[in-house]
């Protein structure tokens, strides 16, 4: 007994003080940034489609529960950031059919990015997400710090893939464009 609570003092330290180095080199405003990219089996038109249907991004996303779509342009979001609930809404800031969506949050969790379909072929299409966020509590910063924004990242992705892959078509499509801003 007293060697798991030695156990789980030493790391609770251990992350308090990885979070105060990282304070320390990257300042209070610290942004963090994730890349990822995968191949799927399926024209780009297919891939970007499905991407349009962001209230079935909890069908693939881990940690998020819910996504609205307020209007072409708003979504609300709700998901598990370390382990706590939270919402926020989030602005569509550039959107071209087939080839990218991009956003950025208006309020409460701050993040953006942007995820870019390439066409590698008639029936094969490489999707790449990048996204800034920014860690704000200890639990976020130490996740971050860890890299398990990036592997919950690579593993939607996979399942992104299994999903459009294993249905063969897109759930639905928005084609509309919204000029950058």
């Amino acid at each position: 007994m007293a060697n798991r609570m030695l156990t789980a003092v030493a790391i609770a330290a251990g992350g308090y003080l990885l979070s105060k180095q990282l304070l320390k080199s990257r300042g209070r405003d610290m942004t963090s940034t994730v890349e990822e990219a995968i191949e799927v089996e399926v024209p780009v038109s297919t891939a970007y489609n499905q991407f349009t249907q962001f209230e079935d991004l909890p069908k693939f996303m881990d940690s998020v529960h819910e996504v609205r779509q307020l209007d072409d342009k708003h979504l609300h979001w709700r998901a598990s950031i370390a382990g706590k609930e939270q919402e926020w809404d989030a602005e569509i800031t550039e959107q071209i059919p087939d080839k990218r969506i991009a956003w950025r949050s208006i309020g409460g969790v701050q993040n953006a990015g942007v995820v870019t379909f390439h066409k590698l072929g008639n029936n094969k299409t490489r999707v790449m997400l990048q996204m800034d966020y920014n860690p704000s509590t200890i639990d976020e910063k130490v996740g971050d710090a860890l890299g398990f924004v990036k592997i919950q990242t690579k593993l939607n992705l996979k399942r992104f893939k299994q999903l459009v892959e294993n249905r063969g078509q897109e759930t639905g499509a928005w084609r509309g464009t919204i000029a950058q801003h």
